[in-house]
């Protein structure tokens, strides 16, 4: 921030548990969530921990809920962060990379992480524990109409997006 030199400064808060970030990663299917994974603090996110870590819990969660249907024909949709791209991730999985910046395609950015913020705001959470609990479950409240509508709705931008042949849009 920048402040004229006859400003006083403005009080910075230390850090405490509400300035902390976390990063959630969230993998759900057209009925309910899948995988909520919680990036340990003072942890990044790189191709190794997302392999061992969080794919690691996703294709068992897929056997689990359709045990007849082969993991080979799973597609997962990431954004194109760098850890997402490796070798290690694009070789064995069908993965689709939304485009850059393109937040209006991703159903957790235009869909999920909305509801989620909506359900969890005002509410006071002690431990970081308490939170990722919270994100773990409230998706599981949301109705299986309502995941199978935000696939219907993806769809639709996917095919604005390529009616626009990539370019920039608005009114979604």
């Amino acid at each position: 921030m920048w402040v004229d030199g006859q400003k006083d400064r403005p009080v910075v808060l230390r850090p405490g548990f509400q300035s902390l970030k976390r990063m959630f990663t969230v993998f759900f299917n057209y009925s309910d969530p899948l995988v909520v994974d919680i990036l340990p603090q003072d942890t990044a996110m790189t191709a190794t921990y997302y392999v061992q870590n969080v794919l690691s819990q996703v294709k068992p969660a897929i056997n689990e809920q359709r045990p007849k249907v082969s993991t080979s024909r799973i597609l997962l949709l990431h954004d194109n962060a760098g850890p997402y791209k490796a070798r290690a991730i694009t070789r064995p999985l069908r993965v689709l990379h939304h485009p850059a910046y393109s937040p209006d395609l991703a159903p957790c950015d235009f869909w999920l992480f909305p509801i989620l913020k909506e359900r969890l705001a005002g509410r006071k959470f002690d431990r970081i524990q308490d939170l990722a609990k919270a994100v773990k479950s409230e998706p599981r409240t949301i109705p299986e109409e309502d995941y199978l509508g935000v696939f219907r709705k993806w769809q639709i931008r996917l095919k604005r997006w390529i009616e626009s042949h990539g370019e920039y849009f608005e009114g979604l």
